[in-house]
């Protein structure tokens, strides 16, 4: 049994996938296994796989089960007290395991512990700025809940989880396209600490192909996650205060106004919004009310 298991997901991403591969062979910590799971690739990354990874456990779908379902799929078959993700596309630096390992041992209320990181190009440069629009994730070491309120602040490759939040919590949420490790951190977070190592150990690839651009199911999964969220929100009494607590519930609602909004239905969507301006006098919500009764395309052009 293996001290940590390697989620490697990969799907059609052959030219990066050797960078990504060789990131797991230098890490410093050497007790691990790869579990490689190719997700219906047709550009010969499982054969790359056969060849170059004989030891490791690989999975192959015949039928595209999506991030989610591929990563439950592996989970299957993991053995490791720790399951680190690793998306095929994503580099790891050598000391990323061993450090998150330490916050572990440190500290048993943790149930997840994340690194900082870069933002790489096609050709593994790094990416000066927030090429996708945001900086790259971070927290503090602690209770970062209400964090992953107003955003996901965690990216999957960089995540370390003790084997023991999946055994109670449950798997990936696979009804979603591309927030599930965002809801799955969420469900950590509720009932654990989160570690993070604010060191640039991971390496988040951008480029032509990442699931980040198909905007049209991110509104859907932006939707049902904010859906599932607002609930949620009111059991948290006395955990945070109750001035945290309204300005983490007007921010959710506002959210769930505007992808409302985007996904056509603008009558819930101004719902939500007087619900997140009433919460905290919040002017941007009101503003964003008046912009949903304007075209769909002007309405994206001033978020």
């Amino acid at each position: 049994m293996a001290k940590v298991s390697i989620l490697l997901t990969c799907y059609n991403h052959l030219s990066f996938l050797p960078a990504a591969v060789e990131g797991v062979m230098a890490q410093d910590h050497k007790d691990w296994e790869i579990i490689a799971i190719d997700d219906g690739s047709q550009d010969g990354s499982r054969e790359w796989l056969t060849q170059n990874l004989p030891n490791a456990k690989l999975i192959f779908n015949e039928k595209n089960l999506g991030t989610y379902g591929a990563l439950n799929k592996a989970l299957e078959s993991a053995t490791g007290e720790f399951i680190a993700v690793l998306n095929d596309d994503d580099v790891w630096k050598p000391t990323k395991l061993s450090q998150q390992l330490a916050l572990f041992e440190n500290d048993l209320r943790i149930g997840l512990v994340h690194t900082n990181g870069d933002f790489i190009d096609g050709k593994g440069e790094v990416t000066p700025g927030n090429p996708l629009g945001f900086s790259f994730p971070r927290t503090e070491t602690g209770d970062v809940l209400l964090a992953l309120v107003y955003a996901n602040k965690i990216i999957a490759s960089a995540v370390l989880v003790r084997r023991q939040c999946f055994e109670e919590l449950g798997t990936f949420n696979e009804a979603y396209f591309g927030s599930g490790d965002w809801e799955m951190w969420y469900r950590i977070a509720e009932k654990w600490d989160v570690g993070y190592v604010d060191e640039p150990v991971t390496q988040y690839r951008v480029h032509g192909t990442n699931a980040s651009h198909k905007l049209d199911k991110i509104w859907r999964d932006d939707q049902m996650l904010r859906e599932w969220i607002a609930p949620r929100l009111s059991g948290y009494k006395g955990r945070f205060s109750d001035h945290e607590l309204r300005q983490a519930e007007s921010h959710n609602w506002a959210c769930l106004g505007t992808v409302l909004t985007l996904n056509g239905d603008q009558k819930r969507g101004r719902e939500a919004y007087l619900r997140s301006f009433k919460l905290t006098r919040r002017w941007q919500s009101l503003a964003r009310w008046g912009l949903s009764f304007a075209p769909k395309k002007v309405f994206r052009r001033f978020l």
